[in-house]
């Protein structure tokens, strides 16, 4: 069996790598040559923990390559069985809040005439309820192996910067299929972690494609819910990491995202949340989903409180005040800043008047491309440097770890707002500081320990 993956961003590139690791011979096809370029020099066009040691370890290997050729996708599968998975994105259109198929359904118009012999066509991408069972109308009418040629649904369920183990160790797998043959096929691509006891859950493709949109607006859900607390909290004087944590011990509600704080972003909550309820409106159910709407308000609601109590702590205006950013990836472990809270904060305090610094160990270059009008800083401290308030935004461990004692040399005030409630209050307060944060009163008021529950991972 040989594996080839369409689309080689953030999912496909590292889809393609575990596949090579769990031992077939993978093909990496996008039509973006300078991806491919990037990839076949062993440098992946993103970050993502332990990425490029399994790229390079199987271009070395001779199990992996990539390509720019639809017509190299054929010459590949030779005569083999080939899996083909699709990994093309779907992003949100700018017209409406639907989902985007066009990459997915150019990629199912090119791929279908290389298909001559017997295969499985796999669709990983998020796409709305009834998506597949068109695609597999269209590939069978373009194919020439027709009806030899089948499609299922494998939705993915990665988390940025916990990728690679999501992939080779994931928590469930998900086959929508329509036919013991598919079935079968997928068993085999994926027999090492089921040998392992992953859970598996065999479905139709209907149920297949509701899956990951489903598990996504629940977690935007919950992330939106203590938020909506933390709006409470505010209001009365209550403390909604103290919230958090007494309602994490409900097994009922665990604690994972369960952190109150700036909210969710990145390239799959928001969009696959919108995509979602325009899917319902299509189907005739919109009313059912109508909550989304307020689980997507609330979340940018957050945002605007942050720019607000920023606002307040430079005196009621950002003019002549210089605002430093801790963040700029949408959440740590990645450099991805689609949809990034930190930076609409930043890029809102800039347009008001502030003179805004970030600084993100990983993101600081894609945040410059898109968000040139920002000044950016080598290091935490430098973008410190003389402030007036300072914005902790994305929650890198090395935010986490520096000496509020050192950092308070270097600004103008000793000023801090916590938006992701993990600095240790009680330490930052000790050196000086004063400690604000999203849903807690101000750090003198009431004993301000952090919320010790794990970082939020994003699908």
């Amino acid at each position: 069996m040989r594996i080839t993956v369409l689309g080689t961003g953030y999912l496909g590139a590292t889809h393609a790598a575990c596949m090579a690791e769990m031992g077939y011979e993978v093909l990496g096809m996008d039509t973006d040559p300078e991806k491919i370029s990037a990839l076949s020099a062993g440098t992946p066009p993103f970050y993502e923990p332990g990425l490029e040691r399994l790229v390079r370890r199987h271009l070395k290997s001779g199990r992996l390559r990539f390509t720019s050729s639809y017509g190299e996708i054929e010459k590949f599968a030779g005569g083999a069985l080939t899996v083909h998975f699709l990994c093309v994105g779907t992003p949100e259109k700018k017209t409406d809040r639907a989902a985007d198929l066009h990459f997915l359904e150019e990629a199912i118009h090119r791929l279908a005439p290389t298909l001559r012999g017997p295969g499985l066509v796999v669709g990983k991408s998020t796409v709305p309820v009834g998506t597949a069972e068109r695609l597999a109308v269209s590939l069978n009418r373009r194919a020439p192996a027709g009806a030899r040629v089948e499609l299922a649904w494998n939705p993915e369920f990665l988390r940025e910067g916990f990728a690679i183990g999501d992939t080779l160790s994931p928590a469930r797998l998900v086959f929508g299929v329509s036919s013991p043959r598919a079935e079968s096929l997928l068993r085999e691509v994926y027999r090492i972690p089921l040998a392992r006891g992953v859970p598996l859950v065999v479905t139709d493709l209907p149920t297949a494609e509701l899956v990951k949109v489903s598990a996504n607006a629940f977690l935007a859900t919950k992330i939106s819910f203590i938020n909506a607390m933390a709006e409470v909290c505010e209001a009365t004087g209550a403390d909604v990491t103290h919230l958090a944590r007494a309602l994490a011990h409900d097994p009922r509600i665990g604690e994972q995202y369960l952190l109150p704080g700036l909210g969710f972003g990145g390239g799959c909550l928001p969009k696959d949340l919108r995509a979602f309820q325009f899917r319902a409106g299509e189907l005739g159910v919109g009313h059912t989903l109508g909550f989304l709407r307020e689980v997507d308000a609330i979340n940018l609601r957050r945002r605007r409180r942050m720019v607000d109590l920023t606002r307040e702590r430079c005196g009621g205006s950002f003019r002549g005040k210089r605002v430093a950013v801790w963040g700029a990836a949408f959440k740590p472990g990645s450099d991805d800043i689609r949809d990034s809270p930190a930076l609409s904060v930043a890029a809102s305090i800039q347009l008001q008047g502030a003179e805004v610094t970030v600084y993100d160990p990983k993101a600081a270059d894609n945040a410059c491309k898109n968000f040139p009008n920002l000044n950016y800083a080598n290091s935490a401290v430098e973008a410190a440097t003389g402030a007036d308030v300072l914005l902790h935004l994305t929650e890198w461990r090395e935010f986490q770890e520096l000496d509020p004692a050192v950092v308070g040399a270097v600004v103008a005030t000793r000023q801090v707002i916590d938006g992701r409630n993990t600095l240790d209050a009680q330490r930052w307060s000790a050196a000086g500081w004063a400690y604000y944060a999203l849903g807690r009163p101000p750090a003198d008021d009431r004993d301000r320990s952090a919320l010790s529950v794990p970082t939020s991972p994003d699908s």
